[in-house]
């Protein structure tokens, strides 16, 4: 997937012999000849075939997802609002494990007078850290690839952005019991700790960009657009000694993205900052993905 980027089907062939692990006649066979032999030909086509179903799974889905976006864009519903639903699962590729899961909706609205607010989209999501969300905002439509910003995972004093409190947990270099180390870091570079969404400018990197729609959402009442929030659970809201891990805010850029020679919109990227606020601290949460759309 790495390398060519698509999936399309699975050949397997089975029949290694275990000869040499001291398979044979049933009653000259090994206990390490019959699991070799057995590990060989019958668990390689369950694990290809698991992995192979994964992908496909993974492919249905963001076909799904660039259909959810495009119809939200562009198709009027009743009674002039759009309602599309969807599902983010997120897993962690060294360790196989899943790390996030999210149901949500998508809305289009339409203008409205009390408030005077332009036609907007809002994203309705409810995720098992104990946290809601509704976070409103606009879509917009521009020539060429998107202006990705650059972002920081540097926590700050709650309500100070500009007090930066960096840990050395920031710098891979530095050995620390108190981050993921080893195979979990596979993959990791200081260049993403630093920025990173500059993942999403390299992924997008060799592209020609025709057109690009970018749907902008913050649970901010006030930005972009009056409207949205979160509501988070008792404990996370915290006590008198403060916020358990409360999101407070959130904010997210999606970019739908149409390559030169394409009749429609074929790579999906976005970005999302959430701040948890926990121990006097805002601590910045960015998620982030690539998304192609497969033929």
């Amino acid at each position: 997937m790495r390398k060519f980027e698509a999936f399309h089907g699975l050949y397997h062939v089975a029949g290694g012999s275990g000869r040499k692990f001291g398979d044979g006649p049933l009653h000259q066979m090994t206990d390490q000849g019959w699991k070799a032999t057995l590990d060989w030909n019958l668990s390689s086509l369950v694990y290809s075939n698991r992995a192979a179903i994964q992908q496909f799974l993974i492919r249905l889905r963001l076909k799904r997802l660039f259909r959810v976006l495009l119809s939200l864009l562009i198709i009027p519903g009743p009674p002039n609002r759009l309602r599309v639903r969807y599902l983010q699962q997120i897993s962690d590729a060294n360790l196989n494990q899943g790390i996030h899961i999210e149901p949500g909706v998508w809305l289009a609205v339409p203008v409205t007078t009390d408030p005077a607010v332009p036609a907007t989209v809002a994203r309705l999501a409810s995720i098992p850290h104990g946290t809601t969300i509704v976070a409103q905002g606009f879509a917009t439509t521009n020539a060429g690839s998107p202006t990705i910003p650059a972002v920081s995972i540097t926590p700050f004093t709650i309500g100070n952005p500009i007090n930066l409190i960096t840990f050395p947990e920031q710098t891979l270099a530095t050995p620390s019991n108190f981050r993921t180390s080893g195979n979990g870091l596979n993959g990791v570079t200081q260049a993403m700790l630093d920025n990173p969404n500059s993942v999403l400018t390299a992924a997008a990197s060799g592209r020609t960009i025709a057109t690009t729609i970018a749907l902008n959402v913050s649970t901010d009442s006030t930005t972009p657009v009056l409207g949205g929030g979160t509501a988070n659970t008792a404990f996370l809201q915290g006590g008198p000694d403060g916020p358990n891990a409360d999101a407070a805010r959130v904010q997210a850029t999606f970019w739908l993205q149409t390559t030169n020679g394409s009749a429609e919109a074929d790579l999906l990227q976005y970005s999302q900052l959430v701040l948890l606020n926990f121990n006097g601290l805002s601590w910045p949460h960015v998620s982030l993905a690539t998304l192609r759309r497969q033929p």
